[in-house]
């Protein structure tokens, strides 16, 4: 197979397919979503058979139970899936909302307009749902896609690209609204990612190395986030029980994802007051410490404290894994997160209004958060419904990226008349 040409035939058809869907109105885009739903529940069978052979592949080749986990469609997810659809349908259309109109004083009004983005390229990686969440995405905001997903679930993507393309054309839409490439040929994401004559943007949705040759190769605009370094930071004038429980929730209500908590900042005041029990929390779910000198001083007739080394505090462990460290005050957390955070949710627990607002106002992250656990920062929590992903970058789209995200703005002007002098 020539790869250049076959991704640069998918381009010339993407570009096509955004014209139809950027024409398109709110109800014949919820009409394709909820007869991609259908057929989705048409397919059911063939659907789990066919991830069922990427789970044999899978443990043919040694996948481990983790990405196993991620890969597999149980019920649940499945139907979780067909629910997602549903709720995207539900939510606003933001294609053609107009806003910030002001009258000039020749009587010009001039406003702006939301408009697509135009051709969307997603890479991701394991899980076959992203194939579903980011059609329904895309066709919602007005785009058309380019997807391309991991190897290792190929025949679900591949099944479930054929639900989604029965769906369009049932709406009366071009399937060439949402592509799948089709081959695992590593080739196609260095295409795909050069392919800037038709492709707008590229999302990618994977490990670090996956983000990180992105960021380095592709020639198009990339929304992104490289790493979920996050802090939670208890002052000396937080709530005790309150710090507790967030700090707690902030590491193990879930491990690997990109909003757990990964430092743990403590104002010195309160330090042996809150550190030993929250050890205890730990400790009891499996929870390495490692800490700062004052930490394991203060530690060391509750647990056992590995000594933390510089890179501890700059490294996301994605796992059962927690860098502590005792700060003398809001000062020294602040200028803590903004040196070794990577820009993504930090929290402070503080009754205190003015360190909140300094918090908020001094830490340079896509959503900072005030006695809240940092695990709500995604765009199911924050009210936007599904989300592409995370962005850490701060043009075009910042935080959890959802329909408005994968938008854009442009100047209107209503006029009856007037030129200029």
């Amino acid at each position: 197979m020539d790869i250049t040409a076959y991704v640069r035939k998918l381009g010339v058809a993407a570009r096509k397919g955004s014209a139809a869907v950027n024409r398109a109105s709110t109800m014949q885009k919820n009409e394709a979503l909820v007869a991609i739903g259908d057929e989705i529940l048409a397919q059911r069978d063939q659907l789990m058979a066919e991830n069922a052979r990427d789970l044999e592949a899978g443990r043919e080749r040694g996948l481990g139970a983790a990405l196993l986990d991620r890969l597999e469609f149980t019920p649940a997810r499945f139907d979780a899936m067909v629910e997602g659809l549903g709720q995207v349908a539900a939510l606003p259309d933001p294609v053609g909302e107009i806003g910030d109109m002001s009258y000039r004083p020749n009587g010009l009004q001039v406003g702006r307009m939301r408009t697509p983005l135009g051709v969307i390229g997603i890479i991701y990686e394991s899980r076959p749902n992203v194939t579903i969440d980011a059609a329904a995405l895309c066709l919602k905001s007005g785009n058309a896609t380019i997807l391309r997903g991991g190897s290792e679930s190929i025949h679900s993507n591949i099944a479930l690209a054929h639900c989604i393309s029965a769906g369009l054309e049932r709406a009366g839409l071009p399937a060439a609204a949402v592509q799948l490439i089709e081959t695992t040929d590593r080739a196609a994401v260095g295409e795909m990612i050069r392919l800037d004559d038709y492709i707008d943007v590229i999302v990618p949705r994977g490990g670090k190395g996956l983000i990180e040759r992105i960021m380095k190769e592709a020639t198009i605009p990339v929304i992104k986030h490289l790493d979920g370094i996050c802090h939670v930071y208890i002052d000396d004038e937080a709530d005790r029980k309150m710090a507790i429980d967030i700090a707690f929730n902030a590491k193990c209500q879930r491990y690997a994802v990109c909003n757990a908590m990964e430092s743990l900042l403590v104002a010195s005041p309160i330090a042996n007051d809150v550190l030993p029990e929250l050890a205890g929390l730990y400790v009891n779910e499996g929870v390495e410490l490692r800490g700062c000198e004052d930490t394991v001083r203060i530690l060391s007739n509750t647990c056992k404290v590995e000594p933390a080394t510089e890179e501890d505090w700059g490294t996301e462990y994605l796992g059962p894994t927690l860098s502590v460290k005792v700060v003398d005050d809001l000062n020294a957390a602040i200028e803590h997160i903004n040196t070794y955070g990577s820009r993504h949710t930090d929290t402070i627990v503080t009754e205190s209004y003015t360190k909140g607002r300094r918090f908020l106002r001094e830490v340079d992250s896509s959503s900072v958060l005030i006695n809240a656990s940092p695990r709500f920062s995604d765009g199911f929590e924050y009210g936007l419904g599904a989300e592409i992903g995370i962005s850490t970058d701060k043009l075009h789209a910042r935080g959890p990226v959802g329909l408005e995200g994968l938008t854009s703005q442009k100047f209107i002007v209503f006029g009856d008349g007037q030129v200029r002098q």
